[in-house]
C-alpha cells in the first residue's frame, strides 16, 4: 500500500523526537514541527501547466535549499555537485525501471532507498549533509523525470506519496547507519576507558 512506509516512518521519527530527544536540544521543536507539516501537506497538490506538484515534496525542497544557502561557498559548491549526482542517479534508476524492469529483483522502494543511502554515505560524512543532498537531489530528480516523461505525453505527479515512501525509507536507512557509526565510536571510547581503568588498578 502506497504511503504506508512514509506515514509509519515519519510518525516513528515524530514520537522519538517528541518523547525521547533531550528537551534542551534547540532543534527538537523545529524537527517535530517540520515532520507534522510534511505529513499534513502530503495530500495537498496543485497543477502548474501540465505538471502536478505535491506540497510535501516542494516543502522539503525549499527547506533543503534554505539550509544549503547558509553554507560557505566551497561547501555549497560541493553540496550542489553531490545533489546533482543524486538527481542523475534518481532519474536513471526510474528510467531503468521503465525500460528494463527485469533487473528490479525486489521491491522498487527498497532497492532505490538502499542505492541512494549508499550513494549519500559515500559522498558526505555527516548525517545532516547526507539528508540535505538526498532531499534536494531526489526532488530535483522528480522534476527532471516528470519533464522527461512529458515529452512522451505521460503525466507524472511530482513529489507524490510514492516519492515520499522512497524518501522516508532512505532517511530511515541513513539515520540507522549514523546511529551505528556513533555506536561504534561510543563502544570504542567506553572499552578504551575500561582498559585504562584496569591498567591503573594493576
Amino acid at each position: 500500500m502506497e504511503g504506508s512506509l512514509f506515514y509509519w516512518i515519519l510518525w516513528l521519527f515524530w514520537v522519538s523526537i517528541t518523547f525521547f530527544m533531550n528537551k534542551q536540544n534547540p532543534f527538537r521543536a523545529k524537527l517535530a514541527a517540520c515532520i507534522l507539516v510534511i505529513i499534513i501537506l502530503s495530500n495537498v497538490h496543485f497543477t502548474v501547466e501540465r505538471f502536478q506538484f505535491f506540497a510535501s515534496g516542494l516543502f522539503l525542497l525549499l527547506l533543503s535549499y534554505i539550509i544549503l544557502s547558509k553554507k560557505k561557498l566551497g561547501s555549497l559548491l560541493y553540496a550542489f555537485i553531490c545533489s546533482f549526482i543524486v538527481t542523475i542517479s534518481y532519474v536513471t534508476f526510474n528510467l531503468f525501471v521503465i525500460f528494463d524492469p527485469v533487473w528490479v529483483v525486489f521491491q522498487k522502494e527498497w532497492m532505490m532507498g538502499f542505492c541512494l543511502s549508499c550513494l549519500a554515505i559515500i559522498l558526505q560524512n555527516s548525517l545532516k549533509d547526507r539528508l540535505l543532498i538526498i532531499v534536494s537531489g531526489t526532488m530535483q530528480g522528480e522534476i527532471l523525470y516528470a519533464f522527461y516523461l512529458s515529452k512522451f505525453e505521460f503525466t507524472y505527479p511530482i513529489g507524490a506519496i510514492a516519492y515520499l515512501d522512497v524518501s522516508a525509507l532512505t532517511i530511515l536507512l541513513l539515520v540507522s547507519w549514523s546511529a551505528l557509526e556513533n555506536a561504534g565510536t561510543f563502544f570504542q571510547n567506553h572499552f578504551h576507558f575500561l582498559e585504562k581503568g584496569k591498567q591503573k588498578s594493576s
